[in-house]
């Protein structure tokens, strides 16, 4: 009997893949119960290439503390001397054919050599064009192809308990993407800033994301993170971010003027709460209470007056006067702005044009002349509304008083100054002691001129 061995070698091969297990492949499955998983890859992969890491390499001018044998060999005050530093943060493109980044004050502050890296890989030397201190926003600019861009949303519509989605560069880890929802709107009064108007959240922020995005499920920029609050200076779930429309109406005051134009609305007063309201009989718990107007100011060309509550800005809630003074000064000066003001029993809508923060700026002598050495300067620091002492010289009779840079005159013999007109006049009518009371920082100082 003849076999066929060429029959018989493929029946044995084809029998002994049978007895060989075969290889599977775990895949995730991309629906449960026909409905797709939700991911935020598809967003991510868009807006990622948008948002950039910033090194920056400088010198910072630091004062040593005075050795007492300084003082033999004729040198008692303290000196100064310039101490390299680097640093790292996050950016974001906000418009890809002039390559504009925008991220915080703080990261580039003082850096001398500014590099940024797309997610590509890529390096850009970059160009400061314009920084503004008291809101902790700059805005850079690369000369580079093929950039993406971050759309901008309306952060005027976003409401507690949306979804948001931090992208940064904490602790150097490119591209970081963290998540969570939209804690508070609207918070002030942190100290961070000058001025305050921040979007909380719970997206892991840590030291590192500074300047980098904030954004949305549709992946539209709603905020550039800022700060942290916690002990250890990492993450315990509350950062704070400054939301897309006021960082709009700073770059486009940047971009125009090459500087931030305040504006102002030209009154004094306190957030209202509920014992004042009470007290007042008002209607309304919460707003912006009007205790003075200026003469000739924004608001009183409009028709504010003392005993208004300022309840909307733009249709938007107004919760505090803090929020309220933020607001209307990135807002820029010459802007249009409606009012909700309650008054008499009744909301009424008031339209005011801006004006400007027309800061008066004098020497010290021309004032008192044993404030010599100091430059006064009309302003708001730190939320403290008076003469503002930006510079004094060493062993001036200014610096013998001791009045130190950042110094803000609020009182002078226990009535309320607010600008170096009002400083001058009153010291002009004494004859005799001069108390100057300060704000530093958050302690109240008192200072006697002779």
């Amino acid at each position: 009997m003849k076999f066929n061995l060429s029959l018989l070698s493929a029946a044995l091969l084809s029998s002994s893949l049978l007895l060989i297990p075969q290889q599977s492949v775990a895949k995730l499955p991309v629906a449960v119960d026909g409905q797709q998983l939700p991911t935020l890859a598809p967003m991510l992969e868009k807006v990622a290439p948008g948002v950039v890491s910033i090194q920056v390499k400088g010198a910072k001018e630091v004062r040593r503390r005075v050795d007492p044998f300084d003082f033999f060999f004729g040198q008692p005050q303290p000196r100064s001397q310039k101490r390299p530093f680097s640093g790292l943060g996050s950016g974001v493109i906000i418009d890809a054919n002039k390559g504009y980044v925008v991220t915080n004050n703080h990261v580039i502050d003082d850096a001398d050599e500014m590099l940024v890296t797309l997610k590509d890989g890529r390096e850009f030397e970059a160009k400061l064009i314009g920084s503004d201190a008291e809101s902790d926003i700059a805005l850079l600019q690369i000369d580079g192809e093929d950039l993406t861009e971050v759309k901008l949303a309306d952060s005027d519509r976003l409401r507690v308990g949306d979804f948001s989605v931090a992208i940064g560069n904490p602790f150097g880890l490119s591209h970081t993407v963290t998540s969570g929802i939209i804690s508070a709107l609207g918070r002030s009064g942190l100290n961070i800033e000058g001025y305050e108007d921040f979007i909380q959240t719970d997206a892991a922020i840590n030291q590192g994301n500074s300047g980098g995005a904030l954004v949305n499920l549709n992946g539209e920029l709603i905020g550039i993170n800022t700060a942290i609050l916690g002990a250890s200076g990492g993450n315990v779930g509350i950062g704070f971010a400054i939301p897309s429309n006021m960082m709009k109406s700073l770059v486009d005051q940047i971009i125009e003027y090459g500087e931030v134009r305040r504006g102002s609305l030209g009154i004094h007063g306190r957030t209202l709460d509920a014992g004042l309201a009470k007290a007042q009989g008002f209607d309304v718990k919460r707003g912006a209470y009007v205790m003075r107007v200026v003469e000739d100011s924004a608001a009183d060309k409009a028709g504010l007056k003392a005993n208004d509550v300022i309840v909307s800005l733009n249709g938007d809630e107004v919760e505090s006067m803090a929020e309220l003074a933020s607001k209307v000064a990135t807002l820029g000066e010459g802007r249009e702005v409606r009012l909700g003001v309650y008054r008499d029993g009744r909301t009424k809508f008031i339209d005011v044009e801006l004006g400007g923060k027309q800061e008066e700026q004098a020497n010290a002598e021309d004032v008192h002349p044993n404030l010599r050495g100091a430059v006064l300067e009309s302003g708001e620091r730190d939320g403290n509304e008076g003469v503002v002492i930006t510079s004094v010289e060493p062993r001036s009779p200014a610096a013998r008083v001791g009045l130190e840079e950042g110094d803000v005159i609020m009182q002078v013999n226990r009535k309320r100054v607010t600008s170096v007109k009002e400083m001058s006049k009153l010291i002009d009518g004494i004859r005799g002691n001069i108390v100057l009371g300060i704000k530093r920082g958050r302690e109240t100082v008192f200072y006697l001129i002779q």
